[in-house]
């Protein structure tokens, strides 16, 4: 295949799953047949592209995976800007929930060993930060490197599912997630 087609097949994939991405964001429950008409296509097309739903949110789960990467790619880790990678990252996330958010409604693609793998080689630069922070003294070292970029990720995902529900303002989303991060649910002054 030539690279003109190649680049074409991938556009034409991509539109599929940004209109994907589109209707699922607002009906979490849409069938093949809904996704095919809302992105202007046949079935017929649609299954040319992915075969089943389950390979549908496979390929939305490694886009979104890959448009995280890029994110997290632009962000400086230097000595500088280490202390505020943390509040960046999430800066920079939380616009992004709502394109991600349904696929955390299908927990079938945790068990997809490709999607683990992608995932656990953009969070590693996080891990790496949260370790530097930690030898610094900056954060705890009584806990380790993964609880908390487990803690961090899990706080971040919930944020998303709240912001999605109406719960948390998309405004005040990012500063929710840093404050409960960085201080807990502790009462200021509180002396236990």
């Amino acid at each position: 295949m030539s690279d003109s087609r190649s680049v074409t097949k991938e556009n034409k994939l991509n539109a599929i799953l940004d209109a994907a991405t589109e209707i699922l964001v607002n009906k979490p429950t849409a069938s093949m047949n809904d996704i095919a008409d809302y992105a202007g296509i046949g079935i017929a097309t649609l299954h040319r592209y992915v075969e089943s739903r389950e390979q549908l949110f496979v390929q939305l789960a490694l886009r979104s995976i890959k448009v995280v990467g890029e994110i997290l790619s632009q962000i400086p880790k230097d000595d500088e800007h280490i202390e505020t990678y943390i509040p960046t990252v999430v800066e920079e996330l939380i616009p992004y929930g709502d394109k991600i958010y349904f696929l955390i409604q299908d927990h079938q693609h945790f068990c997809n060993e490709e999607i683990l793998e992608a995932e656990a080689i953009i969070l590693e630069p996080i891990r790496e930060v949260i370790e530097t922070l930690q030898q610094r003294g900056s954060i705890r070292q009584d806990m380790s490197s993964d609880w908390i970029l487990n803690v961090f990720y899990s706080i971040l995902i919930l944020t998303w599912q709240q912001v999605q529900n109406g719960h948390v303002a998309k405004r005040s989303a990012a500063k929710l997630v840093i404050d409960t991060l960085f201080h807990g649910v502790k009462a200021t002054g509180s002396s236990s």
